[in-house]
């Protein structure tokens, strides 16, 4: 049996086995299963690690960060962004990648339009690095908003309507809003968002969170997570078999 997962705390939003079992049953894969792992400490990865019969894992919230000093090796990606989301297992060694990147960037530009030059990026997480990592790709210039202030990062009370005019993207990479808080949403002057912006929530559930619901009822672009969800799942899955 191949055994795949997901580890991160805590699991209840996530649709990854979900998405997984039903992709092993429609492809008639019989000798895979994929499993949940909800860990309250990262240390436990090291024993989840150890099973032999373990080929990959996803990570996610909050260990994308915290998971690098437990591998082997990582790719170019990975090394340069300091956040793994992807861990393929060889011979009792784990390697990293980073199919965020990959996920988010096909997502994005499906809506990008040419006044979506400058972008907010809210939180500074490990799916925040995946986010820059597309931007400086894409030439978007953005700026950090974080609840803890630090070098070049705003704190939610510095950002002003002004700022939010001239900053036309929003991309929340946050869990604020995620199922079941769903009545919660980043702390911004909405009221400076218009048609002009793009609202991007890296939060698939619900489809609908209330970041986007403030952008949508003020007539600018949305789009959750979950196309995002779905092009890093299927890369996982190529980089777990190739």
């Amino acid at each position: 049996m191949r055994k795949f997962g997901l580890i991160g705390y805590p699991l209840s939003h996530s649709f990854s086995q979900k998405y997984f079992t039903e992709k092993f049953q429609q492809l008639d894969i019989t000798d895979c299963k994929y499993e949940l792992y909800p860990i309250e400490d990262i240390a436990a990865v090291k024993n989840i690690l150890q099973d032999p019969e373990l080929c990959g894992l996803n990570v996610t919230i909050p260990y994308k960060q915290a998971v690098i000093p437990f591998l082997h090796g990582m790719n170019a990606v990975v090394e340069e962004i300091r956040a793994c989301n992807c861990i393929r297992i060889q011979g009792g060694k784990a390697y990293g990648y980073n199919t965020d990147t990959v996920g988010f960037s096909a997502s994005l530009v499906r809506k990008l339009g040419q006044g979506h030059r400058q972008a907010l990026i809210l939180g500074t997480g490990g799916a925040s690095k995946a986010v820059e990592y597309v931007l400086r790709k894409l030439g978007i210039g953005f700026m950090y908003v974080s609840r803890n202030a630090g070098h070049g990062v705003l704190r939610y009370e510095e950002v002003t309507e002004d700022i939010l005019r001239r900053h036309t993207m929003v991309i929340n990479t946050t869990p604020l809003g995620m199922y079941p808080k769903v009545d919660e949403c980043p702390p911004l002057p909405y009221e400076a968002i218009g048609p002009e912006h793009y609202l991007f929530d890296l939060v698939y559930n619900p489809p609908l969170t209330l970041f986007l619901r403030q952008g949508k009822d003020r007539g600018a672009v949305v789009e959750n997570g979950y196309d995002m969800l779905i092009g890093q799942a299927e890369e996982s899955w190529r980089i777990w078999n190739s």
